[in-house]
């Protein structure tokens, strides 16, 4: 137990150094701490998937890694100026961080990974993991058209292969691709609404994982066995997948809306189509678990036991942050 505490508090050093140093190589040092912190807790379950997950990780980030380092070592080398070759360098610097968060072109490895996580594993790799790659991103020279792609490529995969899921833990993990091609994109346009796109992401995604947790959901016909037994639960969990896919007049709305404002603003009608145009296939398959959740009548069954759950912390942290949007909205605008 304590070395958990140990390399938790450690993954998060990773990420502090990282997102508050001043060199390229305190920010790479940064992103291999956190690396070899989270190692440990993946492979901590004593099962053939967590090994195999841990493993998958550990290969990619390394190469993901390889790539960072040798793109920051050219890049600070003078002739590479004269030679005009900045530009590529820069561009393999790029990959390497949107391989790390998972972005599609660059996505192959996170659903399998995610798919061998417990739910505490997962929400850490879904969030907090997220937040280094981000950051670095906003520091780099972007090449906008490089990352108008990716974004393309990230709402239209996201879309296409949630669409057939039953794993929950995969559908999150396309979910969260979908919200990559929106948080980058409004990185390409006002810097500070990516943080604020994270944050709402990052509660409503806990939310989710957190009562997938406390019922031990792994699988989307699960929760029709589960989610029937608790009314309320079931309600709250509708909720907040609606607030995901982004529904009015929930939190999730809020940062979609803020990215749509902007990018009309900057005259990409068409980004802005086809983004909200993807992202319906993301909601599409959001709802079928929700309608699908809620048409089901209540079953009684003998083997089933309901797990014990502080139902208060629960819900009360659930209905705060379902009824966030007029309270956002108002800060938003006075600050």
């Amino acid at each position: 137990m304590y070395y958990k505490l140990l390399f938790s508090i450690s993954l998060m050093i990773g990420t502090l150094i990282t997102v508050s140093s001043y060199s390229w190589m305190g920010m790479w040092m940064g992103l291999e701490i956190n690396l070899l912190s989270m190692i440990p807790l993946i492979s901590d379950s004593k099962n053939m998937m967590a090994s195999e997950a841990a493993l998958k990780y550990f290969i990619i980030q390394t190469m993901a890694s390889t790539l960072l380092l040798f793109s920051i070592i050219m890049m600070s080398m003078k002739f590479m100026y004269q030679m005009n070759l900045i530009t590529y360098f820069n561009l393999m610097f790029n990959t390497s961080l949107l391989i790390k968060m998972g972005a599609a072109p660059f996505h192959f490895w996170f659903p399998e990974v995610m798919e061998g996580l417990n739910w505490l594993n997962a929400i850490i790799m879904l969030t907090w993991q997220k937040l280094s790659p981000m950051v670095l991103l906003t520091y780099s020279n972007t090449t906008p058209l490089y990352l108008i792609l990716v974004i393309l490529f990230s709402m239209t995969i996201s879309g296409i292969m949630g669409l057939n899921q039953t794993s929950l833990r995969k559908i999150l993990a396309y979910s969260s691709i979908n919200h990559i091609g929106w948080m980058i994109s409004s990185i390409l346009l006002i810097e500070i609404i990516w943080f604020y796109y994270f944050i709402i992401y990052s509660i409503i995604t806990i939310n989710i994982a957190s009562m997938f947790y406390k019922f031990n959901l792994f699988h989307v016909n699960q929760l029709y066995i589960s989610m029937n037994q608790n009314l309320m639960f079931k309600l709250f969990f509708i909720l907040n997948f609606l607030s995901l896919g982004g529904l009015p007049p929930f939190l999730g709305f809020f940062p979609k809306w803020l990215t749509i404002q902007t990018l009309i603003q900057s005259n990409l009608y068409a980004i802005a189509f086809i983004m909200i145009l993807m992202t319906l296939m993301t909601l599409y398959f959001y709802l079928r678990i929700t309608f699908s959740t809620f048409l089901l009548s209540k079953t009684m069954l003998s083997y089933y036991t309901q797990p014990k759950i502080n139902n208060n912390l629960l819900m009360t942290f659930n209905f705060i942050t379902l009824n966030s949007l007029i309270l956002t909205t108002f800060l938003f605008n006075f600050l």
